[in-house]
């Protein structure tokens, strides 16, 4: 039997620490199960919305108001908590310091209601994405397991909830660098040496398990556009430039959106749902339906070049995404905003023509998703794990720091540290309002 030794910041063999690592392992099991069903149905549901437009132009004129008030009803009797991306509650339960604040926001009751209104949202055309939720649902069911393992690391709930999330991003878009470095610059901001084997144990078996299930395939496919680097200045420069400004532009949307639409919505809920329900028919239609759903497939066509959108279709979708996100629905703006940043880029290349088109590309996505979100690693991570795309890390990563400067002379709050702050008690605001 191994003699018990006092614990000095190291992970020693013994009853204690294998039960945790289990204890994260499993979790990490369940969260790859859930995100597969999630990628599964999400895809499935962006399909039966688009086929719905072949039948008839006018179909979501109907089908967007009816199917958001429906979700809002069923969000505000039975999932309330379950509203938005799910990031900012992740962020808020890390703030809080009680188990009894962090419930309230983390159940498995409103992970299940966060999983069933994102595709019933993607099935109503809403301009969604489904990585957000996966962070909340991933962080709601790492918190849950503390019920059954009593821990010997100061506040190891946080751990769990920072694990999940991680875990959450990994599976989701198949890519388990992109969910620690989005797990310690995006979710934490400190990271404690000690816990790392537990995060990291949680966030590749999620991301391994997700693979088992849906192989390992790249998110956006990939692309074989190279450009030297001395060449990629220009472009370089001006999509971080002009992604960033747009992605400072759209967060500022979304924070001061939501702060005036807030007391119509908890009025008049089911009026602002059918009106915002409305106006992503209407943006669909001058789209060419191209701006419903999670833009997965719209993105990959650019990328790969194999499909022409109009030039009007990342601005059209950047709406799109602000509609849907202000109606208060279930969704994350993750895969909006990279499919959004592909449509910047692809307009980009049609000014600057000289320049590989699908680098171009890669750095719209890259630019705009780091000026929405203000996390430069996670940018160029994220879109190089998910193109399978080495080549270009270098430009990618300039053009993520500039585009995340441009932000912040715009939106000088993080979007999700901002809205965050409407689940935070008075005195655990992150930021003045």
């Amino acid at each position: 039997m191994l003699k018990h030794v006092k614990h000095s910041g190291k992970w020693l063999i013994s009853h204690k620490d294998w039960t945790a690592h289990f204890t994260f392992a499993l979790g990490g099991v369940v969260i790859g199960l859930v995100a597969t069903f999630m990628a599964i149905s999400s895809e499935w549901a962006n399909h039966v919305f688009h086929s719905l437009t072949t039948y008839s132009p006018y179909l979501p004129f109907i089908v967007s108001p009816l199917g958001l008030m429906l979700v809002v009803w069923l969000t505000r009797k039975y999932f309330p908590g379950s509203e938005g991306s799910g990031i900012p509650q992740v962020m808020a339960t890390l703030e809080m310091g009680h188990e009894k604040e962090r419930s309230i926001l983390l159940t498995l009751r409103i992970a299940f209601g966060k999983v069933m209104l994102c595709i019933l949202g993607l099935l109503s055309g809403a301009s969604i994405g489904r990585e957000g939720p996966t962070v909340h649902v991933g962080a709601a069911i790492m918190f849950s397991l503390r019920k059954f393992v009593r821990f010997r690391i100061y506040d190891m709930e946080r751990v769990l909830i920072l694990a999940g999330g991680g875990a959450g991003v990994a599976a989701a878009f198949n890519t388990p660098l992109a969910g620690i470095v989005f797990a310690i610059e995006e979710l934490s901001r400190s990271f404690e040496v000690r816990t790392r084997g537990l995060l990291l144990t949680a966030i590749m078996v999620s991301a391994i398990t997700a693979i088992a299930i849906a192989g390992n395939y790249t998110y956006f496919g990939s692309t074989s556009a190279v450009i030297a680097l001395q060449d990629a200045i220009i472009p370089v420069i001006v999509c971080g430039v002009i992604c960033g400004f747009l992605g400072g532009i759209f967060s500022l949307m979304l924070i001061h959106g939501s702060r005036w639409i807030a007391p119509y919505r908890n009025n008049k809920p089911f009026i602002i749902a059918a009106l915002c329900g409305l106006s992503i028919a209407i943006i669909g239609y001058y789209s060419g339906h191209m701006s419903y759903g999670s833009g997965y497939d719209e993105a990959k066509a650019l990328l790969t070049a194999s499909e022409e959108l109009d030039n009007n279709y990342g601005y059209l979708k950047l709406l799109a995404t602000v509609v849907s996100y202000l109606s208060g629905i279930p969704g994350g703006i993750f895969a909006p905003s990279l499919a959004t940043g592909a449509g910047l880029g692809a307009h980009i290349a049609d000014w600057l023509t000289v320049y590989p088109y699908g680098a171009l590309v890669l750095f719209g996505m890259v630019g705009y998703f780091a000026g929405v979100v203000q996390a430069p690693i996670t940018a160029f991570v994220i879109v190089m794990e998910m193109t399978d795309q080495h080549q270009l890390i270098l430009p990618m990563m300039v053009t993520a720091f500039i585009a995340t400067g441009i932000s912040k002379s715009i939106c000088t709050t993080p979007i999700y540290s901002t809205l965050a702050d409407n689940f935070l008690p008075d005195d655990k605001k992150m930021f003045a309002k």
